[in-house]
């Protein structure tokens, strides 16, 4: 299946935003070794993507806000179905299809930019200046965009180059080996951050998935592809990347005001860990009083009836009368009652003598 469309859609919109900034005055020529405008271009098609992305990514954000709300029925099934996984998955499969949510939903918006990123690596990786052939005018372009294209540069380091670019790539880019690792290895390390911080933010605001196909995604998404980016991304050109972590930074951003704006669902408390959660508090609240023991324990404690009686025993064998234990005197009864006058405690004393 030829992927033509692809490149010359992905051509269009990178010409036409170059020729936007080119025409407000953003200079194509070097300015601290960047051609701005090819730069911006890149960023640009990101938001021209994205904006059209858009709706897709709010579905993928509703379907996981269903499959977060199916997660304690999905974890009754687990239970009922343990050691069991083809009439599991079965029953899963059900839910899914009653509820109608599709649980691969959360990975579309990913998969609809693969061919975006395919179709500006295949473009970026044919810019040569030494290049005369026919091709040069291909999906679109003119011989004098391709050329200047070619030499387009982020910090002297040329956005067709790449970290594994050869000596004879880098002689034809007239490119500067050590500022392009430099360069490719810093945006490298920046993609890797921006793409786990991106799955990290939406596992922490909708959690870890109870559904073993789920909960695969998630830590595919969090951990495997960042790892596989410390591989891969040396075969990039600085272009791509450049795309890539406009990617992230957009992403990140657009999740924020989307999870503000369609916050997740509270989490159900099924009052299996109560007691656990709140410290031991709801015994208190129930009105149960707990128990005091130890050498403070009042007439309440289950300390005093043992240690009476242990008393009344010893003294009984002993033949002698053990002393009645004093009632406890409740402080309440001696305050005065309201109405009454106080009592002097000195007042009714014989006066002491002198001499």
């Amino acid at each position: 299946m030829s992927l033509d469309w692809i490149y010359l859609a992905i051509s269009w919109i990178l010409l036409v935003w170059h020729s936007a900034w080119d025409a407000i005055g953003v200079p194509s020529t070097e300015v601290l070794g960047t051609n701005w405008a090819w730069i911006l271009a890149i960023i640009f098609l990101v938001v021209t993507v994205r904006v059209i992305l858009f709706p897709i990514f709010v579905k993928q954000i509703k379907s996981q806000r269903a499959m977060q709300a199916l997660q304690p029925h999905i974890k009754e099934l687990q239970e009922k179905h343990k050691g069991d996984k083809e009439s599991l998955q079965k029953e899963m499969m059900e839910l899914y299809r009653k509820e109608k949510v599709n649980p691969l939903m959360g990975c579309l918006p990913m998969f609809l930019q693969i061919p975006v990123f395919l179709g500006l690596f295949h473009i970026l990786r044919r810019l040569n200046p030494e290049r005369t052939d026919d091709k040069i005018t291909m999906y679109g372009w003119t011989a004098e965009q391709f050329h200047d294209a070619s030499a387009a540069q982020l910090f002297t380091a040329p956005i067709a180059s790449k970290f594994g670019s050869t000596a004879e790539e880098l002689a034809a880019l007239g490119a500067n080996g050590t500022t392009v690792k430099i360069m490719a290895g810093i945006l490298v390390l920046i993609m890797i951050a921006t793409t786990y911080l991106t799955s990290r933010q939406m596992i922490l605001k909708t959690g870890w998935a109870k559904d073993p196909q789920q909960l695969m995604i998630q830590r595919l998404m969090l951990y495997g592809i960042p790892a596989s980016l410390l591989i891969s991304g040396a075969i990039f050109p600085i272009g791509v990347i450049i795309y890539w972590v406009t990617n992230n930074l957009f992403t990140l951003g657009q999740q924020q005001w989307v999870l503000r704006k369609y916050p997740p669902p509270p989490t159900m408390n099924t009052g299996k860990n109560t007691g656990k959660s709140d410290g031991g508090r709801s015994g208190a609240k129930s009105g149960a009083k707990p128990a005091t023991g130890g050498r403070s324990g009042g007439a309440n404690s289950p300390v005093q009836p043992a240690k009476t009686g242990r008393l009344f025993n010893r003294a009984r064998a002993n033949g002698a009368q053990p002393e009645p234990t004093k009632p406890a005197v409740e402080t309440k009864a001696l305050a005065p009652k309201p109405g009454a006058k106080p009592v002097n405690p000195k007042k009714g004393r014989p006066a002491k003598r002198r001499g």
